[in-house]
């Protein structure tokens, strides 16, 4: 049985239900410069590599639409100040966490959300469990690359093989196997089991309380 120190978890999908509040600040920045707006369901299959990612599949034409800049910085600006109106954590992730926190473990969330969001929403939900939490940012390449994943086991005095992998997306699987993590992926978030699957996912967890028995047998 290997005896793992850390747990790593994505946000969006993962932790939080963060949909609503996106899908809001995306109208909010397309509207405001006379772009059609996008459907919840729309917003849920193209979130997972960044902000900017996000925009560019949002907006018509991507980066060669002659406003695109103005309509991210807009998006940005939106979201800063509304990440936490309808946010809110799925079923049994606090008891999860705080489960693990009890057993000793230590926790980080990574994402390719902004880093002031990360830290903001990591602050407001998470404070009492005393989360490393990294985002996008310069200078660290985002997931799937393992970098931002590193950055929070260093941070955090943890080795690669002493970390397990939680997240919600095919994005996450490319991540834990970039850092060497086995990847545990959850079913509640933005994407399907089977579609997962097709993106080398093995190992799932149907509800937050399956996560801890199952890193007992990863």
């Amino acid at each position: 049985m290997r005896h793992y120190k850390a747990v790593v978890f994505d946000l969006d999908g993962t932790l939080l239900d963060t949909l609503e509040d996106l899908t809001d600040s995306v109208n909010a920045a397309l509207l405001a410069f006379g772009g059609s707006p996008k459907s919840i369901e729309q917003i849920r299959t193209y979130v997972g590599n960044g902000i900017r990612n996000l925009m560019i599949r949002c907006v018509e034409g991507g980066e060669d639409h002659p406003e695109f800049e103005q309509i991210f910085q807009a998006f940005r600006e939106h979201y800063k100040h509304n990440s936490r109106n309808k946010t809110k954590p799925y079923d049994g992730v606090i008891a999860l966490l705080r489960t693990l926190k009890n057993d000793g473990y230590l926790l980080a969330i990574v994402s390719n959300k902004a880093d002031f969001a990360v830290k903001d929403l990591n602050a407001y939900y998470f404070k009492e469990f005393g989360m490393a939490a990294v985002g996008e940012r310069e200078g660290v390449a985002r997931k799937p690359a393992p970098d931002a994943v590193w950055s929070a086991l260093k941070e955090l005095g943890v080795s690669p093989e002493q970390a397990v992998y939680v997240g919600d997306s095919e994005v996450d699987v490319k991540t834990a196997e970039h850092a060497n993590l086995p990847c545990i992926s959850v079913l509640w978030g933005f994407r399907e089991k089977q579609f997962l699957k097709e993106h080398g996912a093995v190992c799932f967890a149907e509800t937050a309380g399956d996560i801890p028995a199952l890193l007992e047998k990863i």
